[in-house]
């Protein structure tokens, strides 16, 4: 099983923090799917709340939540997650990720709507010095 970074953004300050999730605190996100809220009680952030928002698998291909499932495919598209335009009306067949997480999935991105009591850094930093 692979780790999970996970990427939290944080709407207020426009900054990110990126926390390195164990295998056990992974486990928490699998089978969950984009737009989804969990608790940061799961993750080792007690108080917070996140919507999930998007991700990549091992080879950099992007989560995109209109594709259902655990599956990678080669969709049509001619905007949004995995394709910047370059000529009005164009479209492109891309490979993307589905929108559920699996054990393929190695980066979550995700949106901070709840503060904890302490300061996410300081739990961040406690995090990475008992995982060393």
């Amino acid at each position: 099983m692979v780790r999970i970074r996970l990427v939290i953004g944080d709407s207020e300050t426009g900054k990110t923090t990126q926390l390195e999730l164990s295998e056990q605190r992974s486990r928490a996100l699998h089978g969950r799917v984009i737009g989804e809220v969990i608790e940061g009680d799961s993750l080792g952030l007690p108080g917070y709340r996140f919507r999930i928002r998007g991700g990549s698998d091992t080879t950099g291909t992007p989560m995109r939540p209109d594709v259902h499932g655990a599956v990678r495919k080669r969709i049509l598209i001619r905007s949004g997650v995995g394709y910047r335009v370059s000529t009005r009306g164009e479209r492109r067949r891309r490979r993307v990720r589905g929108n559920e997480i699996t054990d393929e999935i190695i980066q979550v991105n995700v949106l901070m709507i709840t503060k904890g009591s302490k300061p996410l850094l300081e739990l961040v930093e406690k995090a990475t010095s008992t995982k060393q």
